[in-house]
Formats: C-alpha cells, sequence, structure tokens
C-alpha cells in the first residue's frame, strides 16, 4: 500500500477529499467548547484543511500546531486564517515530530495511515504527549476499506493499541456524530499513564 506523500498530495489537487466536511467535526466542536485553558499546547497530527485548528485558533487558543505531509491544505488553513502563526504550521510525517504537547486532536488521521502502523501511532502518541496529557477524538467504528483509507476498525481492537500507554477516560458511542457518519464513530478521550 502506497500511502506517500504523493499519494494525498494527488488527492488534494484532485480534490478526491471526501473525508472533508468543510467545518469542524461537531463532536469535536462541543468539546472544544468546554476547554478553558487557552494556554493549551494542542497537535492536530494529519490535520489536512484544519477546520478544527481555525474553530480553536477563532476562540482563543494561540498555541495550535498542525501537521501535514502535504502543503496544500496548511496553505489552506493560512489562507482562511491569515494570522494563524506560520511556525505552527508544520510541513511534516507524523512520526518525525519531536516536541511535547498538552492535547493531541484526532479527526480522520488514523484512519488514513497504514492499519500496520498503528501500534507505532499509539507510541508516538505517548511520546508526544506531556505527563498527563490527552489524545482525544474520533474513532470510526465501523468495518470500511481493507486495500486503501479509510480504514475502519473497533474498539477491542483500539484498546489493544492504546491500553499499554493510556487511561481509558471515554471510549463510546458518538452521539452527536456529523450526518454521514452516525452511527459510525467513537468519541474518545485518552489519559497518558
Amino acid at each position: 500500500m502506497n500511502l506517500s506523500k504523493e499519494f494525498w498530495e494527488n488527492k488534494y489537487k484532485t480534490n478526491k477529499i471526501g473525508w472533508d466536511l468543510g467545518e469542524a467535526s461537531p463532536p469535536l466542536k462541543s468539546y472544544f467548547d468546554q476547554l478553558t485553558n487557552k494556554d493549551l499546547k494542542i497537535l492536530i497530527p494529519g490535520g489536512g484543511n484544519s477546520y478544527e485548528a481555525e474553530y480553536l485558533f477563532n476562540k482563543g487558543f494561540k498555541n495550535i500546531y498542525v501537521v501535514d505531509i502535504c502543503h496544500n491544505p496548511l496553505d489552506n488553513l493560512k489562507a482562511r486564517v491569515s494570522s494563524f502563526p506560520e511556525k505552527q504550521l508544520i510541513h511534516a510525517n507524523f512520526f518525525d515530530l519531536n516536541d511535547s504537547f498538552d492535547l493531541v486532536i484526532e479527526q480522520t488521521f488514523f484512519c488514513a495511515i497504514d492499519p500496520h502502523l498503528r501500534v507505532k501511532y499509539a507510541l508516538k502518541m505517548k511520546d508526544l504527549l506531556n505527563d498527563e496529557g490527552k489524545l482525544v477524538g474520533l474513532l470510526f467504528d465501523a468495518k470500511l476499506n481493507e486495500d486503501h483509507p479509510p480504514f475502519g476498525g473497533n474498539k477491542e481492537e483500539y484498546l489493544s493499541y492504546f491500553e499499554p500507554y493510556f487511561s481509558m477516560n471515554i471510549i463510546e458511542k458518538c452521539y452527536n456524530s456529523y450526518q454521514n457518519r452516525q452511527e459510525m464513530e467513537l468519541f474518545v478521550k485518552l489519559m497518558k499513564k
């Protein structure tokens, strides 16, 4: 399976970005609306067009970092939010990051990587998070594709990856998913052990 930088860049060039909601995901907006510490250092990996970053930034969170393997979505975010700090738009492979964060937001990145990298993803998340850091977001709770993204999964599978490194604060069916994702998502809030 070749999920290279070129593969993803071609998706943006041909506008084959079916995962893109065109707005911040409703469950994540609800979560963000509860956050009170505007100084949190937040990472959005595989951020794509990053409507979540835009939403947070417009709510006064200024310590948000978006990493993507493609330039195009980072440029799109910068075009929508001209005051978003350039140095916080990171053009890189997520697995090459060497920083630390209080909060990592998961929104369609986990389902886009090769499923063989899921154990590595869980370990990298543990390494990127500060003590008591949180991984919060959405994971598909559905059988999806086997040969191309998005890749699905289920709660039992996800627990096997995350339980060694995280306390399972919340991992449950999402009640407020976007319309075309109803009954297909788990909301997760995992706390670094």
